[in-house]
């Protein structure tokens, strides 16, 4: 297997760079490319693959809780984006502005979408009279665009894919309730499905969203160390309402205001799984999420009779996501290949082993081989997916508790955020100056107070007066 070795050679070492290391797997294993517009990517069909299992696992858990899905236009008129001041000017260093339609300025410039809060307030203000019409519920798959200065593949791009709810109730109680509900169904899916632990929690007023009222969020914790906000959502509470008009007629006939959520997933999450279970052969993909969960690899594939055994192994496995490598590259260039694809599952099958009447599976995750009987294959199969699943989810959890620390001084923590990457639990006060100056003497930021608190302290780690929160803290993509 050394000259075999030499062909993922090609990636960074993790330990070495790793950014480079990033790069060089999403370039390696085909996710994306480069495009002719600077900081956009061109998504290739086994990236695109990915997104489409999160897209349908995340929309069947958004039906199940009565979401529907609608779509939005794709340009926002500029007075319409001016109704909402705060939302405004926390994106206006982003927003991509249309000036021409064909040769022709246009009398009002049109931005492209950053995002659809204005688009959906303005269709609710002309759609929701009564307390009958709430609440909506709605939904749009949809890509965005942030004219973002730094970019990289998945993380962060100037157009990007994700889907984007924005609900109206007729009760703060009832927003408050979705709000929670669609963290948590973010919280389960990123754990069940990515094999992605996360702390849930909200953001401090300096990181919650423009205009909302109050911003809750999953953190994650990459294999470098660093946070990456994994999905949020938002409160907006009435303030939409006021700005755009949406009004109901309650029971009594009096005319109130509605209350509103939006919340979001994008394919950054496709970087998250890069990061959290990746190695220096590549990527390692949660069977739950692969576009590939099984891959054959014929030994000796010419012989008589290998073929045929393939194919027929090929059709006991029919219940998973299955494929065949019967390209003329050596077994050993195929095994490496399998490995930097991430495939959880390779079944080896040589004339020997026909013989047998058996064949080798090994996990892309341990390297472990396992010798089975052929016929005993699809229910082993199937249970070390399940294992794999599950063992995928502990690693990375063990991963980011042993990566986080509490610290109880300003000393500590700038010793721990200087020498031991990830994340760092402390006490604040709940002061922004406080947390401006963390940023720039300690050089992080505040994650998430999550829901579970702890008592580290009675004082703030920076200032020393009384501390109300516990808060997550960490260098972040």
């Amino acid at each position: 297997m050394a000259k075999d070795k030499k062909m993922v050679e090609a990636i960074t070492s993790m330990e070495e760079d790793f950014a480079q290391w990033y790069t060089d797997v999403v370039k390696k294993a085909e996710l994306c490319d480069y495009a002719s517009v600077k900081g956009c990517m061109v998504i290739k069909p086994d990236g695109y693959a990915l997104w489409e299992n999160i897209q349908n696992e995340l929309d069947k858990r958004f039906k199940e809780t009565g979401v529907k899905n609608v779509y939005m236009p794709l340009f926002i008129p500029e007075s319409l984006l001016q109704k909402e001041k705060d939302h405004v000017e926390g994106f206006a260093p982003e927003v991509a502005w249309v000036t021409h339609g064909g040769l022709e300025p246009l009398q009002e410039r049109l931005c492209v979408r950053p995002t659809s809060e204005t688009l959906f307030c303005d269709f609710y203000a002309g759609d929701i009279h009564s307390y009958r019409d709430l609440p909506k519920v709605y939904n749009q798959w949809c890509s965005v665009v942030r004219w973002e200065k730094t970019t990289r593949p998945f993380l962060r791009s100037r157009e990007f894919l994700w889907q984007e709810g924005h609900t109206a109730h007729a009760t703060a109680e009832e927003a408050e309730e979705r709000t929670i509900q669609m963290l948590k169904l973010y919280a389960d899916f990123c754990e069940d499905f990515l094999a992605i632990p996360v702390v849930r929690g909200q953001k401090t007023d300096k990181e919650k969203f423009a205009g909302a009222e109050a911003t809750y969020t999953i953190e994650a914790l990459m294999h470098d160390g660093k946070a990456l906000q994994s999905g949020t959502s938002h409160n907006f509470g009435d303030g939409f309402a006021k700005a755009f008009g949406i009004q109901y007629s309650d029971k009594d006939n009096q005319l109130k205001y509605v209350h509103q959520t939006s919340w979001g997933m994008t394919t950054r999450m496709i970087g998250a799984i890069i990061m959290v279970h990746g190695d220096n052969e590549g990527l390692v993909l949660p069977p739950k999420v692969a576009p590939t969960q099984v891959v054959i690899v014929p030994i000796r594939q010419n012989l008589e009779g290998v073929m045929e055994k393939t194919l027929e192994v090929k059709d006991m496995l029919s219940n998973f996501r299955v494929k065949v490598d019967d390209s003329d590259k050596s077994p050993g260039w195929k095994f490496s290949e399998s490995e930097m694809r991430g495939i959880p599952v390779r079944v080896e099958l040589g004339p020997k082993d026909i013989e047998a009447g058996q064949a080798v599976l090994v996990r892309r995750d341990t390297h472990e081989k396992i010798t089975v009987a052929i016929d005993e294959i699809p229910a082993k199969v199937g249970e070390l997916l399940e294992t794999i699943q599950h063992d995928m989810f502990e690693r990375a959890k063990a991963h980011r508790d042993a990566h986080t620390y509490d610290a109880h001084s300003l000393e500590e923590m700038k010793d721990i955020a200087d020498n031991k990457p990830g994340f760092i639990r402390a006490m604040w006060c709940g002061c922004q100056e406080c947390e401006d100056k963390l940023k720039e003497e300690v050089g992080v930021t505040s994650r998430c107070m999550p829901f579970k608190q702890e008592k580290l302290a009675d004082t703030c780690v920076y200032c020393g007066k009384p501390a109300t929160k516990m808060v997550y803290w960490g260098k972040a993509y």
